[in-house]
C-alpha cells in the first residue's frame, strides 16, 4: 500500500511537470490589461540569499515583455518587530543576504511600490527542509529520454509537503568546427579572412525549470520521497552528448502553501479545452492593505532551501542536423561578410567552406562560450 501511494504521488507530480507552467506567471483568469502585481519568491532562512521578484500580469494575447516592478521597498518583518530590508538589483529583482533568522518565529512580507500601493502577506511559520538524498538519471525507452529523479526523506516525519525547482546546464559542440572568419580590415575598406579569434565550437547552456513540481507524503507512514521525476531530457538532443548537469533546489512547504501551489497547478493545466473546468482565482496570502479589490498574485513563505548538483556524461544525444558545407572561392566569400567559414579547401587554399551560423557557431543554439564557474 505504501509503495502504491508513493507511485501515485510521483505520477501526480510528473503530471504537474508536463502541464503546469508557472514562469512567466500569467493567471488564466486575467484577460484584461489591468496589470496586477505578481510577487514571486520566499524568505530563505538557510545559508543562501533570499530573492523576491516583482512583475505584472498581462493580457493572455499580449506579445510585449512582462512589465517588471522597479523602485519598490521590499522588506520582511518578524513577529517581534525586527525588519529585514531587501536591496534592488534591477529588473524587478530584490535580494536579502543571509541572516541569523529565528526559525521558531513567524515572518511576513511587505511591499511598497513607487506609486504608493502597499501589499502585506500573512505571517507564516518557518518550514525546515531535509537534505536531498540523491539525484539519479534513468533512461526511459518509452519516452526516449533520460528521466531525472529526486530522492529525499525526513527522519522526523515533519516535512510532508515538498516543492522543487531545478537548473539544467549542458556542454555541447557545433556540428562543424569554424577555424577562420571574415573581419573588417583594420585600415581602409573591405574585409579579409583571418584565423578565428575565439572558439565558438564549444558552448554551455543553462535553463531553469518553469513548472510546478510538488510532492507529498501525508498519506504515507514514513516521510520518504522516492524516485520522483523532475524532468525528462530527450535523448534526441545535444543535452546528453558531452556532459550534463542538474542543480536541484528543494523546499519544505506548509500545508497552506502546498494547497496554494496545487491549486495553481490545476488552474494552469486545466485550460486546454472547452471541457476543462473554469479556472479559479488563485491569489495567495498577500493583499493590498487599503484596497481589497486590487488583486495581487503570489504566495509568501519562509523555508530552508536545500540544493544538490550532479554531473552526468552519458554519451547520448545527437548533433543538430546540418548539410555538408558549401564551397566558395575566397572572393565570393568576401562578398558576404556574414558568412560562417569553417576552413580553407583545396591544394592551394583557393576556396573556403561555408555553412550556417547554427551549424558552426554554438552560440546560435542559445549557449555561451564562457565556462560556468561550477563546471567540473
Amino acid at each position: 500500500m505504501k509503495r502504491y501511494c508513493a507511485i501515485i504521488a510521483g505520477f501526480l507530480c510528473f503530471a504537474f511537470f508536463i502541464n503546469g507552467c508557472v514562469e512567466p506567471f500569467s493567471p488564466p483568469e486575467v484577460n484584461t490589461d489591468e496589470g496586477y502585481l505578481v510577487i514571486d519568491g520566499f524568505l530563505n532562512v538557510g545559508t543562501d540569499t533570499s530573492r523576491i521578484e516583482l512583475s505584472h500580469t498581462q493580457n493572455a494575447n499580449a506579445t510585449t515583455p512582462v512589465i517588471k516592478e522597479s523602485s519598490a521597498a521590499v522588506s520582511v518583518e518578524e513577529e517581534n518587530g525586527v525588519t529585514y530590508d531587501f536591496v534592488e538589483s534591477g529588473n524587478g529583482a530584490y535580494f536579502l543576504p543571509p541572516q541569523q533568522f529565528n526559525k521558531t518565529s513567524k515572518y511576513r512580507l511587505r511591499v511598497k511600490t513607487a506609486f504608493g500601493k502597499e501589499y502585506l502577506s500573512d505571517y507564516v511559520e518557518v518550514k525546515d527542509t531535509p537534505p536531498i538524498d540523491n539525484i539519479e538519471g534513468k533512461v526511459d525507452t518509452r519516452q526516449d529520454a533520460m528521466v531525472m529523479q529526486v530522492n529525499t526523506h525526513d527522519p522526523a516525519n515533519q516535512t510532508r509537503f515538498y516543492r522543487w525547482k531545478f537548473e539544467e546546464t549542458w556542454q555541447y559542440r557545433s556540428a562543424f568546427y569554424s577555424s577562420i572568419e571574415i573581419v573588417k580590415k583594420p585600415v581602409g575598406e573591405g574585409y579579409e579572412i583571418v584565423s578565428r579569434r575565439e572558439d565558438v565550437n564549444l558552448c554551455w547552456r543553462t535553463l531553469k525549470s518553469a513548472n510546478i513540481l510538488l510532492g507529498s507524503t501525508v498519506k504515507l507512514s514514513q516521510d520518504v520521497i522516492k524516485d520522483l521525476p523532475l524532468t525528462a531530457v530527450p535523448i534526441a538532443s545535444n543535452k546528453l552528448y558531452i556532459k550534463y548537469s542538474i542543480l536541484v533546489k528543494q523546499y519544505g512547504l506548509t500545508q497552506d502553501a502546498f494547497e496554494y501551489w496545487t491549486g495553481l497547478a490545476k488552474t494552469t493545466e486545466g485550460t486546454g479545452s472547452l471541457f476543462d473546468p473554469l479556472p479559479s482565482q488563485i491569489t495567495g496570502n498577500i493583499k493590498n492593505t487599503t484596497d481589497a479589490q486590487d488583486l495581487v498574485f503570489g504566495y509568501f513563505s519562509a523555508s530552508v532551501e536545500q540544493k544538490k548538483r550532479i554531473f552526468l556524461t552519458p554519451n547520448l544525444g545527437t548533433f543538430p542536423r546540418c548539410n555538408a558545407p558549401d564551397t566558395l572561392t575566397i572572393a565570393e566569400a568576401l562578398e558576404v561578410p556574414g558568412s560562417i567559414l569553417t576552413n580553407y579547401f583545396g591544394p592551394r587554399s583557393e576556396f573556403v567552406l561555408t555553412t550556417s551560423q547554427f551549424c558552426a557557431d554554438c552560440r546560435a543554439q542559445g549557449g555561451t562560450i564562457s565556462k560556468p564557474s561550477f563546471w567540473e
